[in-house]
């Protein structure tokens, strides 16, 4: 690889220091096979996607570090499914590069060969077997071999058993785990679709409006799932809802006609005269 293609050098400019204001650390990160010498685990560089003429990604750069809980917002067509896209493989940008860790070139992977890699992608529709258990659904998820034949005849083991278990705790559905998925509330399902990704091992976890659809309760109940996970995963959450982006945000990042308008906390974003103008109309 050559010096160009390389994603950019963070660490003395990008990164957030561990005790900085966002009050996170991020030294328990799971970063097997994953370079993140600097900090940085998803770099976006200068990222461009057209459809039909219609730029739906321009020049976009992006860097987000890893353990970080990274809020995207924007406007109906700023780029923000686009952009999930060209970091799971879905669309190939037109020019630009896309790297996990320092050395990990996603525009040369398939999307499952980027699932298998580290990064998993959440719908806003939660997709679940709803004939099964909830524990079942965990069971099915587990990052095994998927091959008919060895998926019937496997059996979990105590380890398997007992990180489903711990999932169950995590998203806050234990007392659940014998129900069928089918009859869970919306916000179970969504918690429940988040924990079949959990069982796969991810570094990454990139969330399309998670919240939407949901109860107060379980706006809240998922603010405090998210801010749990941060820091043992990266997260990407795109989301409308501003009181919940406000909630759980390390750093905000707006995007507008294909390319970053403003990044930064929450007050910061809020505050810059672009921002007010793009969402405001003024």
């Amino acid at each position: 690889m050559t010096n160009a293609a390389q994603p950019m050098d963070v660490s003395s400019t990008h990164a957030p220091a561990s005790g900085s204001e966002t009050g996170v650390s991020y030294g328990h990160v799971l970063t097997p096979g994953v370079d993140i010498s600097h900090r940085g685990i998803l770099y976006l560089d200068s990222i461009s996607v057209s459809f039909d003429g219609f730029k739906a990604l321009n020049e976009l750069s992006l860097i987000v570090d890893a353990g970080e809980l990274r809020c995207v917002i924007g406007p109906n067509g700023a780029g923000k499914t686009t952009m999930m896209d060209v970091i799971t493989g879905k669309t190939r940008p037109d020019s630009g590069s896309a790297y996990f860790g320092q050395t990990i070139d996603l525009t040369e992977l398939t999307e499952p060969e980027i699932a298998g890699r580290g990064i998993g992608r959440k719908f806003q529709k939660p997709t679940v077997f709803e004939r099964h258990t909830v524990f079942e659904n965990l069971e099915l998820a587990r990052k095994a071999d998927k091959r008919v034949w060895p998926t019937l005849t496997s059996e979990l083991d105590s380890t398997a058993r007992d990180r489903i278990l711990t999932i169950l705790e995590t998203i806050q559905l234990a007392p659940e785990a014998s129900r069928l998925a089918g009859l869970l509330s919306h916000g179970q399902k969504q918690w429940l679709e988040i924990g079949m990704l959990l069982m796969q091992e991810p570094q990454v976890l990139l969330l399309d409006e998670p919240v939407a659809g949901m109860t107060d309760d379980e706006t809240m109940r998922s603010a405090e799932l998210f801010l749990t996970l941060a820091g043992d995963y990266t997260l990407v959450v795109v989301e409308h809802d501003m009181d919940f982006v406000a909630r759980i945000a390390d750093r905000v990042t707006v995007l507008h006609e294909g390319r970053v308008l403003a990044e930064g906390s929450m007050r910061v974003v809020q505050e810059n005269e672009e921002v007010i103008e793009v969402f405001l109309g003024r």
